[in-house]
This record gives C-alpha cells, structure tokens and sequence, in this order.
C-alpha cells in the first residue's frame, strides 16, 4: 500500500498538466516511483533523480525536482524498483576474458559439484572434435582445488587421453598456471633438458621428464607464440559480448587491466579506443598498460591518454602468482601438501620492482602491483614506501591487486601509504574451504581479504572479479564482502570479524571502487554533477539480507544517460 500511494504521489507531482505546462526546466528524464540508493553519505537516500546530457543535475524531493521538469521531459517510472549508481569493475581483464571463455573452451566451473579429471578429459574431448590434427585445442578455467579428488591436475600424460596428435593448451583459473599434453610440448619444441624461462618455470618430475604443467607468462608464451591469432572480428565479437556480460551485471565502468598482454599494446588500444566510441563496448573504460609488454623505455602512450570513454590511467605489474594455485609468496611454506617447502614464487627482486614502477610513477601513471601472499605484499610495501617521499606522493593512489593475506603491520603499513587496495572477494567463497582447510590453514585464511580491518584504519578499498578468475558480478562481491559465507558444504563464515556492513559492502562496489580508479568526482555516488550512470535493480541492496543480494536481479543498466541494458 506504501508503495501504491507513493507511485500516486509521484504521478500527481510529475504528471499534472498545469506542472508541464508551466514549468522552467529541462531536465532529458526524471526517474522517480522506487527507492533510491545514493551512496552518497550525505544524502544516502532520494524520491528522485534528474538528468540532463548525460549528467544528473537534480536529486531529492520530488517536489524540488518540479523545477526541472519542462515539456519534453521524459518521467521515468520505477515502479517500485531500486535505482543505484552504476557499478564499478575496477579490475577486470577484458580482452583476456574474451580469449577464456569467448574464442577458447570455457570450463569454468563455480557450481557445485566440483569438476573430476574424467569428467574434465570428456569435455575437451567432445570439443577437440571440432579440430584437425596439428591444430591447437585451447581451453580455460581448471583448478585443482576446485576438482575431485582435491588438486588433481591435468598433467601431459592425463591429456594425451584427450588427443596425442592435437596439441592442448589448458589455461588454470588462476591465469598464473597452464597444462599441455605432449604434442603442445613438440610443437613448441621443447624437451626434458629445456631450461626455464625467465620469470616462468617448466614443471619436471622426479626424473627430470616434462609433467607438462607450466608456471607464468613467459612459459605460455613459449606455446602462445606458436598458435595463429585470431581475426579481428573475431576478437572483437568476443569482446562486445564481455561488454554485455559487464552490462547485464550493472556494471557502468570497467577497468582492463592489463593492456596489451594479448594482442600487444598498440592493437589492443585502438580496439578499445574504437570499440568504446562506437557503443559496441557499453561500458567506460580506464585501461592500466601490463608492465611486460610497455617497458620502461616505451613513452609512445602517456597517463590519461584518450577520452572519457575510453583512458589510459595506470601500469599494472604482476609480482607474485595466486594462493589457489600455491604460487603465491608467502613468508612460510603453504599447508599443501604436507611437509611442503614450498613459499611460492616472487616475480622481481625488490630492487626490479622498484625499477619498474619508479619511472612510471614519475611520469604520473598510477601503479598497481599484483600481490597475492605476505612475502609478495611486504616487497610491494617496500618499493612503495620508497616512492612515497612527500604528502602528496601518499595521493598518487597506489594499488594493491588482491592483498590477499597481509599482516596487521602490512595494513598499517599500506594505510600510512596511503594504499588502495583491491579484493578478489572471492577468495572467501569459491576457494574459502580450501584455503581454511588445505592450503594455508587457519591463520592465514583468516586474514584474507580484511575489510573490516582497512575500515578500521580509514582506507578506501575496492571488490573485483579479476575476470575471468571468478565470474563478473558485483553485487555478489558485496553479498561475499557482507557474509564471507565459503561455498562448499558445511557452509562457514571465513572470520566472522571481517565481515562488514552492507552498506560498507556496497561503497566497494561504487564509490570506493570508483576511487580507486581515481573517477569518485564523477562516478560511483548519486551525486549532482556526476555521469548519469545507473543500475535498475528488482530489490534495494540496503533491504536484504547479506547473503541473498547475490540474487538481485539487474533489470536495466544506463550509461551517460542512455539506456544500455535491459532485462529481457
């Protein structure tokens, strides 16, 4: 009844005759006839919101919102739904998602049931059918974490059962560890006495044979570089359809993170400069220039480079691998397997990190580092402390990729710094059991992704998928931030003491996100000035319970004002 009588209310303010006819403003529409959620703290709530070329230039009251009402206003009805900024993806790969689970075969599987070697070895095989001999079978998304029995991988030998004269290449979800059968291994003709590349490792057995599970880029690379490129259609096809995936989440800004570590700096660029502008991309993108493909002496690209559609903002460097994975750098030896010296794998020295990110710094690109384990995080700290020499240094925003189990002193550390970092949030859920369980124990499970801890010391700090690591969806970043519930049954809170409130839940997914890509004066907040970016949800966040905002529905997305989703 509350409702009926408010949408009333709303047509006699917005729909009277007299009020059209009369009044002096121009506002393109006003959307009214639902909750909305501002995220401004200052004004949490509205009756309202006008917008004018792309911008809102009115929030409040309806009866405030009179004024901008002129003849050709369009009164948008939101008939009880939730109106909230448009979400903000601050680390996402895109181009790498479109390559995973758009031109390669996807396996991902973040449902229960866990996946098993059988039943992995049945799919490529199915999908290997589609191949002649001599060509390559790429697949992404095995975990053995995430496969029965626990850790089992895909080695060569379990590969060969899918094909020995096609040659596979399977991408971990991880992104940091990849699997091939023996006839990749010749193709890209290498032999048990190859030594590792540098920066990558070629994993051996006891005997020193080829197991064919391989670590880090420069080893992929040894296999990519073998594989025709796609087309350019093709590419571009699988990219606009991550776009509608970014979209059809509420996502209005996005972050590539990583340009250039597929396709190289200069196409991948212009595919973005181009797609953007002609809506084929729906979605605003700040682009962060991957460290191993724009070395330090490359200046043809500059920090905020392009427009508003599409920018260059930062330069990303990968420090460390993943925890899922065990490559992390961790202080002590992971938990798995039992008696395991292995701490994971640090990518530069201190001395090449700093070296790295200091003439980037200088030049005024923002710096993200990707840093998953304690030893990895304090090196990060370390080169960061060196390039924060003045108060308005600690404003640069330098970013945390993942921060996955830092120390208390590592927060400190990072919030002196004035540090943003960004969670993977999904760490608590889709591998939480096994962290807590298997590969770090209870400790260091438990300091993953610290959000209350960081909102003790004042941070600003942002959830993301890292897609295609685990699946675009804000708002069941914010549910996993809220309840930090793992997946596997019995279902258990990873550290209760982290969990945080909704709405602090829903910052890291708007404004706080849109901090960290430095855009929080133009995005992220139902704010006068700001791009009229919404996300039209079927339930208001703020009225939910934790666990069941990953069960929001985005009904529409709008981007500057244009509608560019809706739920069909």
């Amino acid at each position: 009844m509350y409702l009926l009588n408010r949408i009333t209310f709303a047509s006699i303010c917005l729909l009277s005759v007299g009020q059209i006819a009369n009044a002096a403003g121009n506002a393109d529409a006003i959307f009214y006839g639902g909750d909305i959620v501002t995220m401004n703290q200052s004004q949490p709530t509205a009756e309202a919101v006008a917008i004018q070329d792309g911008k809102i230039i009115k929030v409040g009251s309806l009866a405030k919102l009179k004024a901008a009402q002129g003849k050709d206003t369009k009164l948008i009805n939101l008939n009880g739904q939730t109106l909230m900024p448009g979400l903000v993806e601050p680390h996402v790969h895109i181009i790498g998602t479109a390559f995973s689970e758009e031109i390669f075969l996807n396996l991902s599987n973040f449902a229960m049931p866990h996946d098993t070697l059988d039943s992995l070895v049945t799919k490529l095989t199915a999908y290997s059918k589609n191949f002649k001999d001599g060509e390559w079978v790429n697949a992404f998304g095995v975990d053995p974490s995430r496969t029965d029995p626990f850790m089992s991988e895909l080695t060569a030998d379990v590969l060969d059962k899918v094909s020995t004269t096609k040659p596979i290449f399977v991408m971990n979800q991880s992104m940091h560890i990849a699997y091939v059968n023996h006839k990749a291994l010749e193709m890209a003709g290498l032999t048990d006495s190859t030594p590792d590349p540098k920066g990558g490792r070629l994993v051996k057995d006891s005997k020193g044979r080829l197991t064919g599970v391989i670590y880090e880029v420069p080893a992929f690379e040894l296999f990519l570089s073998k594989m025709p490129v796609p087309t350019q259609e093709v590419v571009e096809k699988a990219v606009a359809k991550v776009g509608q995936r970014l979209v059809s989440k509420g996502v209005t800004t996005s972050a590539e993170i990583t340009v250039g570590g597929y396709l190289g700096v200069d196409k991948e660029y212009a595919l973005f400069n181009t797609m953007t502008r002609n809506g084929k991309l729906p979605v605003r993108v700040r682009g962060y220039m991957y460290s191993s493909v724009y070395p330090t002496s490359n200046t043809s690209y500059k920090p905020g480079q392009g427009d508003d559609t599409f920018k260059l903002i930062g330069v990303k460097i990968v420090a460390d691998g993943s925890n899922q994975g065990l490559t992390g750098a961790m202080t002590k030896p992971y938990d798995y397997p039992a008696g395991t010296s292995n701490t994971g794998n640090l990518n530069f020295t201190e001395q090449e990190l700093y070296d790295l990110a200091k003439p980037r710094f200088d030049e005024g690109w923002q710096i993200s580092v990707h840093s998953n384990g304690d030893k990895s995080i304090e090196q990060t700290l370390n080169v960061f402390s060196k390039l924060v020499k003045k108060p308005s240094d600690a404003k640069a925003r330098l970013r945390i990729e993942h921060f996955s189990v830092p120390t208390e002193a590592q927060i400190n550390k990072a919030a002196k710094l004035g540090v943003v970092p960004g969670f993977t949030i999904g760490h608590t859920d889709y591998w939480g059991e096994a962290f807590h369980n298997h590969l770090i124990g209870a400790e260091r499970a438990d300091r993953i992704d610290p959000s209350a801890s960081l909102i003790k010391k004042g941070m600003h700090f942002a959830y993301h998928s890292d897609s295609p690591v685990s699946p675009i969806h804000p708002l069941k970043y914010a549910s996993e931030g809220a309840s930090r519930l793992w997946q596997v049954a019995p279902q258990k809170v990873l550290n209760p003491n982290q969990k945080v409130s909704i709405n602090s839940a829903l910052k890291a997914i708007t404004i706080d996100a849109a901090y960290q890509l430095k855009m929080d004066d133009k995005i992220g907040s139902i704010q006068e000035g700001k791009y009229a970016d919404f996300a039209i949800v079927n339930q208001n966040p703020m009225k939910t319970d934790a666990y069941k905002i990953r069960d929001i529905e985005v009904n529409e997305t709008w981007v500057n004002g244009q509608q560019v989703f809706k739920k069909q």
